[in-house]
């Protein structure tokens, strides 16, 4: 893409009315636009990085059997009202509307209900079991405090898949599987040595629930890390009681601020009982669905990582993440200057290499303030002092130094190295 043609404003300051981090460096940048406090939405570039978060998570959900699908972001008050959770006062997140008849909407800030009452409608039998569906999807949540950018926002993109198994020794065996499936994720995002299996609350479910915290300054919630075991307790559950159901002694845990970026719950039959999903096993009787719910939030992950990976010069994306892989900068504006460029272009497009190529009359130090700002991880640069050599100066996002690479080999020569 040309920078004269790129949908994209970059800014020097950050906004005024914006506390966090994540949100200030992703406005100026230019990935994001504030519409209101919570609400955000994401401009060419920002989708480009939501869309790769998403792709690694729907690849990891694919292997382990799950199958994508799209529910419906307004709900039935009816099916709300079986599972008793439409009362605001016993959940208070919801953002409802009306119908000009007078019937009353909900917003879905999540789908256990509507996922549950339509695989009544295609589970049957234990020939049907199990079943992993999921779907990423804007969520409404009417959050009391939002104030931490996309890491608590009142609309956001969750990925939420559930499980539908014949009996729990079943569903426990899908629990580590999309538990490992989860840690791949994070891996594969960059944050998988700072990423833990944390246990929480399981509420009326289970005796325990299990986030994954990434460590982070950023972080709103209160983990006690034991890094030697790879585990952590939430604050909310510490206990004497737990610790030792744990096999954990409070002196060897360390308090760490930390940012929930998924989470997996055990449901049972909590909700397949009150919505009427059953289904005949090998003995010809009638059996609810144990079921199991398992979350997390790819624009979370998106704020989380312009946390993480950011300096004072703006964002330093990984590369699988990024919108685009290399920020091609024309300096001068001489014939065989321009022409070069236009090849080297030319040729990182054609090689599949995402290239902004700044063509604009602006100065180098503009440009570098730019390709810097919006965390492109390899910058190049073409001027009458590279050309001499056929070469093109090329520099990482993650070090001061440059080198000079050939021209013909400058495709290779990022991609060789975009992961290292």
């Amino acid at each position: 893409m040309r920078r004269s043609q790129l949908f994209v404003k970059t800014r020097r300051e950050a906004p005024a009315d914006e506390e966090a981090r994540n949100a200030q460096l992703l406005i100026r940048a230019g990935y994001i636009h504030k519409e209101m406090a919570g609400v955000y939405s994401y401009l060419p570039m920002g989708k480009m990085v939501i869309d790769n978060i998403i792709q690694v998570v729907r690849e990891e959900m694919n292997i382990i059997g799950g199958q994508e699908l799209a529910l419906s972001t307004l709900q039935d008050k009816s099916i709300w009202e079986t599972s008793e959770r439409w009362d605001d006062k016993l959940v208070d997140v919801w953002f409802k509307t009306k119908l000009q008849n007078g019937g009353d909407l909900g917003l879905a800030w999540s789908h256990e209900e509507p996922m549950t009452k339509m695989m009544s409608q295609f589970i049957n039998s234990y020939k049907d079991l199990p079943a992993y569906t999921y779907q990423f999807q804007n969520k409404l949540r009417n959050e009391i405090r939002a104030k931490s950018g996309l890491l608590r926002a009142r609309e956001f993109i969750m990925k939420d898949l559930y499980s539908f198994s014949r009996n729990q020794a079943e569903h426990d065996q899908f629990y580590e599987k999309i538990s490992h499936a989860y840690m791949r994720v994070y891996k594969r995002l960059g944050i998988g040595d700072t990423t833990y299996k944390t246990f929480a609350s399981g509420g009326a479910f289970s005796k325990f629930s299990h986030e994954f915290q990434t460590l982070s300054h950023a972080g709103e919630d209160t983990i006690f890390l034991h890094k030697d075991k790879n585990l952590a307790v939430n604050q909310e559950v510490m206990s004497d009681e737990v610790l030792a159901d744990l096999g954990l002694e409070r002196k060897e845990l360390s308090e760490e601020k930390a940012v929930e970026v998924g989470n997996i719950f055990t449901l049972g039959t909590r909700f397949s009982e009150p919505l009427n999903l059953y289904f005949t096993d090998e003995q010809g009787q009638q059996q609810p669905a144990y079921m199991g719910s398992y979350g997390i939030g790819p624009s979370r992950l998106m704020g989380l990582l312009a946390e993480h990976f950011s300096d004072d010069k703006g964002l330093v994306w990984p590369a699988n993440v990024a919108s685009f892989k290399s920020y091609l900068c024309r300096l001068g504006s001489s014939p065989e200057v321009v022409k070069t460029a236009d090849e080297v272009y030319e040729q990182l497009t054609g090689n599949g290499v995402g290239v902004i190529y700044d063509d604009r009359d602006a100065s180098a130090g503009e440009m570098f303030a730019d390709a810097d700002l919006m965390g492109i991880p390899w910058r190049v640069v073409i001027s009458d002092k590279t050309i001499v050599n056929n070469g093109a100066e090329i520099k990482s996002r993650t070090s001061d130094n440059t080198e000079i690479v050939q021209i013909s080999t400058l495709s290779d020569f990022i991609e060789k190295n975009l992961h290292n």
